[in-house]
């Protein structure tokens, strides 16, 4: 999963913001502002477990001279693609839980933690064929 930046520079160095997401970020050097992009599309995807913010999908193949696409950790992507999941169901986390199979509460909020998040291949598996608009393919594309 991938979201575009628009690079610019000024007297002080760089700065880009993220066309699809209000999200800004800045550095001295160029190498310092890719380094500083994903981390800012990172924390401002990571949202709470509890947060209903539905995030607009990223463009496809947006392309300039100062557009940079920027890809979303894998875990990142992973946890948001899951609660946007939810979220478009209009579902609660117990309900999901219930829906996948899952036996505690806590096992489920784990899949949308970030931090978290690091499903077995298995439950990848097990996730796309419950719910088939969760695309495993997205997050790492």
């Amino acid at each position: 999963m991938k979201y575009h930046f628009k690079v610019h520079k000024d007297k002080k160095g760089f700065w880009a913001e993220c066309i699809e997401l209000d999200c800004l970020t800045q550095a001295e050097s160029k190498e310092e502002l890719v380094t500083n992009m994903q981390e800012a599309l990172d924390l401002h995807l990571a949202e709470p477990e509890n947060s209903n913010v539905l995030f607009p999908e990223p463009q496809a193949d947006l392309k300039g001279r100062s557009i940079v696409a920027v890809q979303v950790s894998p875990s990142v992507a992973f946890a948001m693609e899951l609660r946007q999941t939810r979220l478009k169901r209009k579902m609660t986390q117990k309900a999901m839980m219930e829906l996948l199979g899952i036996r505690n509460l806590s096992n489920y909020q784990r899949l949308e933690d970030p931090d978290r998040a690091n499903p077995e291949l298995k439950t990848l598996f097990e996730l796309q064929g419950k719910l088939p608009e969760l695309s495993v393919a997205r997050i790492f594309g």
